[in-house]
C-alpha cells in the first residue's frame, strides 16, 4: 500500500506525519506541488509482459499525461535483484538531485521510496505497482529502490534526453531511513 512519513528536514526520528491514507497522501504532496494519482490497468498483465504490452495496458493514462503536460517520450525501465549493476543504479538515486524537467514514474510492479526535500520537510512517499508520482522541475528529492529492487516503471519525459540529475551536493540523504523491503510485502 502507498504511503507517506514526513519529518522536519533537521531530525528524521520527529516524525510528523505517517499514514497510507490515499487522500492524505494526495493532498500532503499537492501542497508540495508534486503530482500523485492512483492507475487501473484495463486488461491484466501476464509476469511475462513485454514493454509494448505495458505501454499498451496504460495507453489511454500515457496520452492524456502526453496531452495535459506536454511529454514526448515514454519508455519502461525494469530493475530485478539479480541486475549486476544494482549497487551502482542505487547509489547513482540516492543523493539529492534535482531536474530540468518533471520526473514521471508509474509503478507497474514493485516499489520504490522517492523522498521530496520541501517546506523544511522531507517527505517519504513509498510507491507501489498502480502509483504515478510527478516531481516538479527543480524539485530536490532522491530515490530508493532498495539494496534488492524488484520493479517496473513506466517514465515519461520532455526532453528525448530523459534523466538527468544535477546533485545539489547536500548530503540530507544520508541523515534519512534507507528503504528496506521484505520479500512478502514492502516496509
Amino acid at each position: 500500500m502507498s504511503h507517506i512519513t514526513i519529518y522536519p528536514d533537521n531530525k528524521a526520528d520527529d516524525v510528523i506525519l505517517d499514514t497510507g491514507d490515499a487522500k492524505v497522501i494526495c493532498d500532503e504532496l499537492s501542497k508540495i506541488g508534486v503530482a500523485f494519482e492512483r492507475w487501473d490497468t484495463q486488461e491484466p498483465l501476464p509476469s511475462d509482459a513485454d514493454d509494448k504490452a505495458v505501454m499498451k495496458a496504460y495507453t489511454s493514462d500515457i496520452e492524456r499525461l502526453k496531452s495535459e503536460r506536454g511529454y514526448q517520450s515514454v519508455d519502461v525501465i525494469r530493475l530485478s535483484p539479480d541486475n549486476p549493476k544494482k549497487e551502482e543504479l542505487r547509489a547513482k538515486f540516492l543523493s539529492e538531485h534535482t531536474h530540468s524537467e518533471d520526473e514521471v514514474r508509474f509503478f507497474v510492479e514493485g516499489s520504490g521510496v522517492f523522498y521530496l526535500h520541501a517546506a523544511d520537510k522531507v517527505y517519504m512517499v513509498l510507491c507501489e505497482a498502480g502509483d504515478l508520482i510527478s516531481v516538479p522541475e527543480g524539485a530536490k528529492h532522491w530515490f530508493d529502490m532498495s539494496a534488492n529492487p524488484s520493479l517496473t516503471c513506466i517514465r515519461l519525459f520532455t526532453r528525448k534526453d530523459g534523466w538527468i540529475a544535477e546533485y545539489t551536493g547536500d548530503e540530507i540523504a544520508d541523515k534519512f531511513p534507507k528503504y528496506e523491503k521484505t520479500e512478502e510485502k514492502a516496509a
